[in-house]
């Protein structure tokens, strides 16, 4: 039913295979669409997907390398360095000494309050965005997503 009336709603017949192109297309608006509505969310509490994100990460992996850091927030280490410079002076994180050379990143007060209301927001706009499925659909999207993902 779900989908028949998406594939209707633009112009598809519902008996019409599509293609991995037009499949692709549609995981791209749906992280468009989820972009978009978690920036909203987001906005008031000063900051940005990308930093809360950062936030999320260090709250979930707080003793994570900048390296680390880096790949789990999509960035590549020097744009990751520049984001936690700017992230430190509005004291969202901290960095403090790590072995050797090595320095780590740590998430304030401050930034974990945001975090934490930011996580609310969020996930009232993500069961927004999945709301027309069924526990069983996205247990099977999941699923799906999850057999992708682990392919290179």
């Amino acid at each position: 039913m779900v989908k028949e009336a998406w594939l209707n709603n633009r112009g598809y017949a519902p008996d019409v295979s599509r293609t991995v192109e037009e499949l692709g297309l549609s995981v791209k608006r749906l992280q468009h669409r989820h972009h978009r509505a978690l920036t909203a969310a987001l906005a008031d509490l000063g900051v940005s997907l990308v930093q809360w994100d950062v936030l999320r990460h260090l709250h979930r992996h707080p003793d994570a390398s900048l390296r680390e850091l880096a790949a789990l927030t999509f960035q590549t280490e020097q744009a990751f360095g520049t984001l936690a410079a700017r992230m430190v002076e509005r004291a969202l994180i901290e960095r403090v000494p790590g072995p050797g050379r090595a320095v780590k990143h740590r998430i304030t007060e401050r930034g974990e309050s945001i975090r934490a209301d930011g996580q609310k927001r969020v996930s009232a706009a993500l069961r927004r965005s999945f709301a027309p499925l069924s526990a069983e659909q996205r247990e099977t999207l999941g699923e799906i997503l999850d057999a992708m993902l682990r392919e290179p």
